[in-house]
């Protein structure tokens, strides 16, 4: 059973709900352990105390900010609840929003928002008029000591939630985006069109998956069997000289798609059929 990584009320004007929120996605990937070479045994990692020069037990650990040089000041968890806002216990709705608006540079992690049983009727009218009007809503939630800018929006027949970067965590690049002196020919844009649209399609995420991971099982496998695993030759890549001769190519290799069957239908002639019963009256 999923666990609940958040509990409160999402109100907007005077209607709360009461909510349950759950993680909607997470990075799932082989790990491995670390394991001292010379008997096979895996290695535990010790929090050591270089000053009392010992290990250290978690019972003994308290949270500490360096205020100056080698200078901390303790937090306690009890310091940390006394100041928590409002939104770790109800997150309200501020505004209305296209999401088209948004850019989904600012979204960081998705979970499903799921009522508990009062707040069923209101959770489904806030879906069904979220859905048909088109808005997400932005709100505000605190979890996990730290306060988010939350976007929640109708998804499959319910509401999902993702919690989003502020705009001085999106890191600022010099070099992006940087096209100077750059000069694209008609012939190339249309070219270039051509390859968009063969390689168009509806987006299915069940196509892909992770091939690295697939591999690295495999890997696992056969090093329990004690089997050598054969590295296919790496694709040799390189800048493309000639953009109009790589287009060209480009589109040469791709598959043709298959045009729309069309479905014919045989139906008599009912203004053929007149005319022919003329015809046979003239010939008599």
């Amino acid at each position: 059973m999923a666990s609940t990584v958040w509990k409160g009320y999402l109100t907007f004007g005077l209607i709360s709900v009461p909510v349950r929120l759950f993680v909607a996605a997470r990075t799932e990937r082989i790990s491995f352990n670390q394991i001292h070479e010379k008997c096979g045994s895996r290695i535990k990692q010790q929090t050591w105390c270089p000053v009392c020069e010992r290990v250290v037990e978690r019972n003994e650990l308290k949270k500490g900010f360096e205020v100056a040089k080698g200078r901390f000041v303790i937090i306690e968890d009890e310091d940390i609840k006394k100041i928590a806002p409002q939104s770790s216990e109800a997150m309200e709705i501020l505004e209305f929003v296209r999401g088209a608006d948004i850019d989904p540079i600012y979204f960081d992690s998705s979970y499903f928002m799921v009522p508990e049983d009062a707040g069923r009727k209101a959770y489904e009218l806030l879906f069904q008029t979220m859905e048909k009007s088109g808005y997400s809503a932005i709100a505000k939630i605190a979890m996990h000591q730290r306060e988010y800018t939350v976007v929640i929006r109708p998804h499959g027949h319910g509401l999902t939630l993702h919690t989003m970067f502020y705009p001085e965590e999106v890191r600022a690049v010099p070099e992006y985006g940087s096209s100077d002196n750059i000069q694209i020919r008609p012939q190339e844009v249309s070219l270039a069109e051509k390859l968009v649209e063969g390689l168009a399609a509806e987006f299915d995420p069940s196509k892909y998956h992770d091939e690295y991971q697939s591999q690295l099982s495999q890997l696992i496998e056969a090093k329990k069997e004690g089997l050598e695993v054969q590295s296919p030759a790496p694709k040799r890549l390189a800048p493309v000289i000639d953009l109009m001769q790589a287009l060209q190519q480009s589109l040469g290799q791709m598959p043709q798609k298959k045009p729309a069957s069309k479905v014919t239908t045989m139906e008599p002639d009912t203004a053929e059929q007149p005319r022919k019963k003329q015809r046979a009256k003239a010939a008599r």
